[in-house]
């Protein structure tokens, strides 16, 4: 007897395997892609401190107060080649803080509210390694 197909029983042993395979392999993946992107929004946070604001500080002796922000660094296209505050991985705006001379940027997380936990924790400057 000559076999030109698999067997219903054959299918499903490997349809089986695959979605194991998958539940195994998927959550490490896209845990990975949120850790990129946490890890990607302190990159941002240092290069606007040691980019914008130290030459904003250069110029004027100061970090911007709390009121004026960031956004004084996209006026007249002085800092930022094209006037515009680059955005978290999630597309929110930084917030920026002045507390006597002690500069802070956080990123809200994930979700865009403040506290959080997981990849919907707050992200500071201050705790980026």
């Amino acid at each position: 007897m000559k076999r030109d197909a698999f067997t219903l029983i054959e299918l499903m042993i490997v349809i089986i395997i695959l979605g194991l395979l998958a539940a195994m392999v998927l959550p490490n993946i896209i845990g990975e892609g949120q850790k990129a992107k946490r890890n990607l929004v302190c990159v941002q946070m240092k290069s606007i401190y040691n980019g914008a604001l130290a030459m904003y500080k250069m110029q004027h002796g100061t970090y911007p107060t709390t009121q004026q922000g960031l956004s004084v660094l996209t006026k007249n296209d002085e800092y930022f080649k094209d006037g515009k505050m680059p955005k978290d991985s999630w597309g929110d705006n930084f917030i920026y803080m002045n507390n006597n001379g002690k500069v802070e940027l956080v990123s809200l997380g994930a979700n865009g509210k403040e506290g959080g936990k997981g990849i919907d924790a707050d992200i500071k400057m201050s705790q980026c390694k």
